[in-house]
């Protein structure tokens, strides 16, 4: 790969750079079983399958929402200010978002080894760099793992929703990181973990979209428009034994 005539590189953050899905999926399991079990005890467990299928990548009040009407479950919509006991959409978002910030505060994050080693390698070719995370929390996230100075832009959930943009598989937030950079689509790379995510960087025409598959498959992410595969972003770097 010859990364210095990209313009852009726009990262997800959740299972590309940290392996903060591991502590989104844990947070998604305890919230919506707990609501099954409450509310709907006739219906299956929650699965992992259910958060590749509907909540994988996607804004949370929309992972909340698809995966609800996976069920036939339908609730109020609520509001964002609604408390995390409120039996609404939004209220069901956070009390997830309430378990994963006190994962997040107890456990604390390191970033994967092969992503930090990509990043350093880019770092010497100075491509701006952006994160796009579905995530409010992507700030708090890198800062933890000590790499919130690596990144020119962070579109986090919360900076999508101030300037009302759709989120994933939507194309809009990769759309902005790269204006903000300065970056076509064309001349920007998108590193995704998620089908949605990847899909939304096949639908805004960039100029590749690198799947990271951490779970989702190979043939999964290239059906979804990934044009590159890697089981691991040190899988990118110069000299590395994939690259060899």
């Amino acid at each position: 790969m010859t990364w210095a005539r990209y313009r852009a590189i726009l990262f997800d953050l959740d299972g590309v750079v940290t392996p903060t899905a591991v502590v989104h999926m844990r947070a998604w399991s305890e919230m919506f079983n707990a609501f099954l079990q409450e509310h709907a005890p006739d219906q299956p467990p929650y699965t992992d399958s259910d958060y590749f299928a509907h909540v994988d990548g996607k804004p949370r009040y929309d992972g909340v929402r698809d995966f609800l009407a996976s069920r036939g479950i339908t609730l109020p919509e609520g509001s964002s200010d609604d408390p995390p006991t409120a039996e609404t959409v939004r209220g069901l978002g956070n009390r997830k978002n309430d378990a994963f910030n006190a994962v997040l505060e107890r456990d604390g994050v390191e970033a994967y080894p092969g992503s930090v080693a990509f990043l350093d390698h880019l770092r010497e070719l100075a491509i701006p760099l952006a994160v796009v995370s579905s995530s409010a929390n992507a700030p708090a996230v890198l800062e933890a793992a000590g790499l919130l100075d690596r990144f020119a832009v962070v579109v986090s959930g919360a900076v999508a929703e101030e300037h009302h943009l759709a989120g994933k598989p939507a194309p809009d937030t990769f759309l902005y990181a790269a204006g903000v950079l300065g970056s076509d689509p064309g001349d920007a790379v998108v590193l995704e973990d998620a089908v949605s995510g990847v899909r939304a960087g096949a639908a805004g025409g960039f100029g590749l979209v690198v799947g990271v598959d951490r779970g989702a498959g190979h043939d999964t992410l290239r059906d979804a428009g990934a044009g590159l595969v890697v089981d691991d972003l040190a899988d990118l770097v110069p000299g590395s034994e994939e690259n060899a």
